[in-house]
């Protein structure tokens, strides 16, 4: 067939255009299952980060520079999931979106575009058809003729027939070459007509409809070089912000610093112990009292207590000491002492803050109420009482509870050794002087140190006493100076500056620590030395019946603050 190669062309350009649309989907494909991967990624590294963020209960680790370092490689790397997160919406929206909207226009364009030239070409076979069929017939009516032609000769020759029947025959002859004439030239019009069509055709119709075929297919692949080129933009816009997320990581370990972090360890677990003194020698082979070292930690209360102490357990110094197990008790009395203190210590300032708070609601209202006592349209000012007295009521609350807390703040910087200032005091509880001083009891732990070094829970009473000059007969009771060296059964310390002027009393300094070596007998004197140095032995405790001459007793001269009595 004449049209053949050109069939075969449009079928060729067909397949490859439908090609090429499978192409672009394929590649759309593509792209979706990278962006799945990409938010697929983003969202495991976010839980990652958000998996290894700091509890509540691990919020102390912000003080150490290598852990701020950490949390701040997990805060950089949650950005950096961000960044791939963009890159999921960015290929989404300017690459997938489009081809998917470019196949479709494509799709229907090329259906447009094959359809005018299956179209031109269905006309151009019709019209060859028309022209078969012209030719057909021109040389049927010329072979027609010819035969009639023929025959009308043969009649003619023979003698024979009549003329009538040459005449006919002659007629026939005639009328079919007439017939042949017009075929022949309905054949050569048709022909004309067709070459010029068929000239249109392939010069005109046809180039047309593969110049546009060939527009779509270049504008196709146009495409896809700038979706690739897209596909490389997405990734590299976020390179920058992919470098600043590592440079914070970075800069966050550069900034981590070893000495301070080792500070932050110290500071956080210094006991607040001080170091045991040398164990002295027993002699067991003389009838004396085993002397427990001033300076050791582990104190005795009695002669008979210490020796069945040595007998029974074997000594536990610190940092060996063993803390007893259960629920924290309120007062920190399991922690040790430097520990203890910052713990009450926050806790008093979180105390003072919600009274902080508690005084401003309370200004506020009272400012409300004198509002409405000047304007009362505005409002009833004993509608506001309700709410005052249950403030006031919180105040009160929360200073009691504030003073319960500096109470055992003030004992336990009463216990801890003191090289140079007197420890701060953060409340007026100890300052404030009465006629009558009451006797504070926060059944707190005193000393955790028991005598065979272990650390315990037991809780004990405070004491507190004022200084008086001793009398006569409290004064003879210690005058012999060969009296055997007495244990220290506690220390104390005093609060106020003491001039002991008279015989058997001894000057003290306020903050001096002293050392208990017997308790108050009822008279309210407590006997207490200075340095193993000192021979002399004084009475250090006014009873709390007798007024000084100078005014007012002042609350607390001396504070226990080891053992108890």
């Amino acid at each position: 067939s004449q049209w053949g190669p050109e069939t075969d062309q449009f079928d060729n350009l067909e397949k490859h255009t439908q090609w090429g649309i499978d192409f672009v989907e394929k590649y759309t494909k593509f792209v979706k299952e990278r962006t799945e991967i990409e938010l697929n990624y983003a969202r495991q590294i976010r839980n990652l980060s958000k998996k290894y963020q700091p509890k509540k209960k691990e919020e102390d680790e912000n003080k150490y520079t290598w852990c701020r370092a950490f949390h701040s490689t997990l805060n950089e790397l949650n950005d950096y999931a961000g960044q791939h997160e963009v890159i999921g919406e960015n290929m989404t929206s300017q690459i997938i979106a489009e081809l998917t909207r470019y196949a479709q226009e494509i799709k229907t364009e090329r259906k447009a575009h094959f359809h005018d030239g299956r179209k031109a070409q269905q006309q151009i076979e019709a019209n060859w058809k028309q022209l078969e069929l012209c030719k057909r017939k021109f040389e049927r009516d010329c072979k027609e003729a010819d035969r009639a032609q023929q025959y009308f000769e043969k009649l003619d020759a023979d003698i024979n027939v009549t003329k009538a029947d040459v005449e006919k025959a002659r007629q026939q002859a005639q009328m079919r070459h007439q017939m042949a004439s017009d075929s022949k030239n309905e054949y050569s019009s048709y022909l004309q007509k067709f070459n010029q069509e068929q000239n249109e055709h392939y010069y005109t119709i046809i180039p047309n409809i593969f110049q546009k075929i060939q527009a779509m297919e270049e504008k196709r692949i146009e495409r896809m070089g700038e979706s690739l080129k897209t596909f490389a933009e997405v990734d590299r816009q976020i390179l920058p912000i992919i470098g600043k997320c590592l440079d914070g990581i970075t800069q966050a370990a550069e900034s981590i610093e070893p000495k301070n972090d080792s500070s932050q360890v110290i500071e956080s677990y210094k006991s607040g112990f001080e170091p045991p003194g040398d164990v002295e020698f027993e002699d067991y082979g003389q009838a004396m009292k085993r002397t427990v070292s001033e300076t050791s930690l582990t104190n005795s209360r009695s002669d008979s207590k210490a020796d069945r102490s040595s007998k029974g357990k074997s000594k536990t110094l610190w940092p060996f000491i063993k803390k007893n197990k259960g629920s924290n008790p309120e007062d920190f009395s399991h922690l040790p002492p430097e520990q203890r203190r910052k713990k009450l210590q926050a806790k008093i300032d979180d105390i003072n803050k919600d009274i902080q708070k508690e005084m401003d609601q309370r200004d506020a209202l009272t400012k409300m109420k004198e509002v409405y006592i000047k304007n009362p349209q505005m409002g009833d000012p004993n509608s506001v009482d309700p709410r005052l007295a249950e403030i006031a009521h919180n105040i009160e609350k929360l200073q009691a509870e504030a003073q319960k807390f500096e109470g055992w703040l003030a004992e336990v910087e009463g216990r801890m050794p003191v090289k140079s200032d007197p420890p701060r005091r953060t409340s007026a509880l100890y300052e404030t002087q009465n006629s009558t001083p009451p006797t504070t009891n926060n059944n707190c732990a005193q000393d955790r140190e028991s005598p065979d070094g272990s650390y315990t829970e037991e809780p004990s009473s405070e004491v507190q006493s004022k200084v008086q000059p001793e009398t006569a007969e409290s004064g003879d009771e210690f005058d012999d100076a060969d009296e055997e060296i007495l244990p220290t059964i506690g220390t104390c310390k005093a609060l106020y500056p003491f001039e002991g002027v008279n015989e058997g009393t001894i000057s003290v300094t306020e903050g001096e620590l002293l050392y208990v070596i017997e308790e108050d007998k009822g008279d309210g004197w407590t006997r207490v030395r200075r340095n193993e140095e000192e021979e002399g032995y004084d009475l250090l405790h006014r009873p709390r019946s007798v007024p000084t001459a100078l005014g007012p007793a002042p609350l607390v001269t001396l504070m226990l603050t080891n053992g108890t009595l």
